[in-house]
C-alpha cells in the first residue's frame, strides 16, 4: 500500500489543508466515530479516503468499506478519486438508473474493497445478497444532511440495520447539520471536526456580484453576461427542469457550446454532459440544483444564479462549485426589475455593469471524441495516446482527459484540430481492430 505522502504526490498536491490533516490524524489515531463539517471544495473526499485506505486489506476479496452518497454523480466522482490515488484497491459505484443485474455482474467481476452507493441501490443489493456485508468495518455518509432528508430517512434506517453495528461511522457535510446525528438511525456520540467558517458563509476568494436585467425574461442578459465574461467555464443555475431546457436551447442557438443537466434526463446524457464540462469541451453547463452538490470540477470561473436560490443552504452549495481549494471564483445574481439579492447572502455584493459592447461567443479550447472500443477490447489510455500522437499527429501535451469504459472511450482533443484529427483517424484501427471515431456533439 502506498503511503499517504506518496498518494498526495500522485494526486498532484503539495500538502494537505488543516481540515484534512485533522481528519487523517483522527481516523488513524483514534477509534471514535467522526463527523467532519467543512465547506464545499475543501477536499473532504480525500480527507477520509487517505487514512481509510491505509486500514483496508488489499488481499481480501470482501467489501470492507461502504460510502453512502445522495446521488449517482457523487458516487462516480468519489470512485474516480480513489482510482486516481493509485492504491490498487478496487471499487464500484452503485446507483439507480441502470439494471441491478448489470451491477451484480460487475460486483462479481471486480470484487471491490470499497463501494460508493446511493442508499436505495445499496439496500437493493444487500436484500438480494448481491454482496456480503459481514466484513464491512467502515461506513461513510458523505453529504449526510442530504442523505437524511425526507425521502431518504427510511432508506437510511433500513440500510443501517443491514450493515454491521461494529463498523466505524464517519459523517461528512458542508452545512451545520449536527442535529441530524441524534436521529435514531445513527449513533449519538461523534467526535466533531468543525471547519465551517464561523462568520462568512462562503470563502472570501469568491466575489459576489449583481447584474440587472431590464426585463423579467433574463435570457438576453444571460447571453450578454457570458459573452462579456469571455473564456472560462460557468454553471448557470435554474430552479426548474423546463427552464433549464429552454435556457440551454436559447444559448445553443446563440452559438454557445453548452450542456444541460437535470434529474429528468437519461443517465447517459447527464454523465456525458458532466464529462464534457469537466474535460473542457463545454463552456457553459445549465443545470438545476442537482449540480450544486458533490461535483468537484476544477477551474469553474463563474456561478450564475439565473433563478434565485430557494434557500440559504442551496446558495452555499451552488457557490461551492467555484473557488475549489485555493482558487478564486465569481458568483453572479441576475436580477429582474422586482428582484433583490436574498437577505441571507452574507457577503459584500458589487454591482456588475454590462458594457454594451458586442463581444464574441467564447469557445472552449477542447472538444470530445468518441472511440468505439474500450476495456473489453483490451484498450488502455496508453493505446489511445499512442494512436492520437502517431496517426492524428497530435503533440501528447495537447491531449486532454481520456476515460476508457467497457465498450467505448472518450478523449479530449483541441477543438481547432478536430477536423484534421477525424480525417486522420478515418478507417484507422486500434490494436488491430477497426474502430469508429466521431465528435461528441
Amino acid at each position: 500500500m502506498k503511503t499517504i505522502e506518496e498518494i498526495i504526490t500522485k494526486c498532484g498536491l503539495s500538502d494537505l489543508n488543516d481540515m484534512q490533516r485533522a481528519a487523517v490524524d483522527a481516523i488513524l489515531h483514534t477509534d471514535k466515530d467522526l463527523m467532519i463539517l467543512s465547506p464545499t471544495g475543501s477536499g473532504k473526499t480525500l480527507a477520509y479516503l487517505l487514512p481509510m485506505v491505509q486500514r483496508l486489506n488489499p488481499l481480501s476479496d470482501e467489501v470492507q468499506a461502504v460510502v453512502i452518497v445522495p446521488g449517482r454523480e457523487l458516487a462516480m466522482q468519489s470512485a474516480d478519486v480513489l482510482r486516481k490515488m493509485g492504491t490498487g484497491l478496487r471499487a464500484c459505484a452503485l446507483y439507480g438508473g441502470r439494471a441491478t443485474m448489470d451491477e451484480h455482474r460487475m460486483l462479481r467481476q471486480v470484487r471491490p474493497h470499497i463501494v460508493f452507493a446511493t442508499p436505495g441501490r445499496m439496500n437493493d443489493h444487500l436484500a438480494k445478497d448481491n454482496l456480503f456485508a459481514g466484513e464491512v468495518r467502515w461506513i461513510v455518509l458523505d453529504e449526510f444532511d442530504k442523505c437524511l432528508e425526507m425521502g431518504f430517512h427510511d432508506e437510511m434506517a433500513r440500510l443501517m440495520r443491514l450493515l454491521p453495528a461494529c463498523a466505524r461511522q464517519m459523517l461528512l457535510s458542508a452545512t451545520p447539520a449536527e442535529e441530524m446525528a441524534t436521529q435514531a438511525i445513527l449513533r449519538n456520540q461523534f467526535a466533531v471536526l468543525n471547519y465551517l467558517p464561523k462568520t462568512n458563509q462562503i470563502p472570501s476568494r469568491i466575489h459576489v456580484r449583481a447584474v440587472r436585467s431590464e426585463s423579467k425574461d433574463k435570457l438576453e442578459t444571460l447571453s450578454t453576461l457570458l459573452r462579456q465574461l469571455g473564456e472560462g467555464r460557468a454553471i448557470v443555475f435554474l430552479n426548474y427542469r423546463d427552464s433549464v431546457e429552454r435556457t440551454a436551447t436559447f444559448l445553443q442557438q446563440e452559438g454557445f457550446v453548452v450542456g444541460m443537466f437535470h434529474g429528468g434526463m437519461e443517465q447517459k446524457l447527464r454523465e456525458e454532459a458532466l464529462y464534457r464540462f469537466a474535460n473542457g469541451s463545454l463552456s457553459v453547463l445549465v443545470s438545476t440544483d442537482l449540480a450544486s452538490r458533490g461535483l468537484d470540477i476544477p477551474q469553474i470561473r463563474a456561478i450564475i444564479h439565473y433563478h434565485l436560490p430557494e434557500s440559504e443552504d442551496g446558495y452555499i452549495h451552488r457557490v461551492g462549485r467555484t473557488a475549489r481549494w485555493d482558487a478564486q471564483g465569481d458568483s453572479y445574481f441576475i436580477l429582474a426589475p422586482q428582484e433583490e439579492v436574498p437577505t441571507y447572502v452574507d457577503a459584500e455584493v458589487d454591482a456588475f455593469e454590462l458594457d454594451g459592447q458586442s463581444h464574441p461567443v467564447p469557445m472552449p479550447q477542447m472538444t470530445t471524441i468518441y472511440i468505439g472500443k474500450g476495456k473489453k477490447d483490451k484498450i488502455s489510455r496508453g493505446d489511445i495516446v499512442g494512436l492520437l500522437c502517431k496517426k492524428a499527429e497530435l503533440d501528447g501535451k495537447a491531449i486532454g482527459r481520456i476515460d476508457v469504459y467497457d465498450y467505448y472511450a472518450y478523449a479530449a482533443v483541441p477543438r481547432q484540430q478536430l477536423a484534421h484529427i477525424l480525417a486522420k483517424l478515418d478507417g484507422e484501427k486500434i490494436k488491430g481492430k477497426k474502430t469508429r471515431f466521431e465528435a461528441v456533439r
